[in-house]
């Protein structure tokens, strides 16, 4: 032990590693691809969110009727949604990929 002051960070990563342990969940090493992979996943996510805001702002901007707009933010919102949920299903088949580091 150093005896240098833990940071809030590191308290809080060693109580949820006890935690972990208490309830067995083992803790899952990823490959170096998987990472990529992953963090690909992530980046074509928030291309993609990126595109879908800008087209939304540059529609609303145009649009002046009620209806539309709400039709608009409804349209944008399950977008943003789907997009998030298309990211997470990816991420959760490559975390059940067999590591092959």
């Amino acid at each position: 032990m150093s005896g240098a002051p833990k940071s809030a960070f590191e308290l809080a990563m060693e109580k949820l590693k006890r935690q972990d342990e208490a309830a067995g969940v083992a803790p899952v090493e990823l490959s170096a691809e998987q990472r990529e992979a992953i963090a690909e996943a992530r980046r074509v996510c928030e291309a993609r969110t990126a595109e879908c805001r800008i087209l939304f702002q540059s529609a609303l901007a145009g649009t002046v009727d009620p209806a539309a707009r709400a039709e608009l933010e409804s349209n944008y919102r399950r977008d943003l949604a789907r997009f998030a949920a298309d990211r997470d299903r990816k991420i959760e088949r490559i975390r059940e990929e067999p590591a092959g580091d």
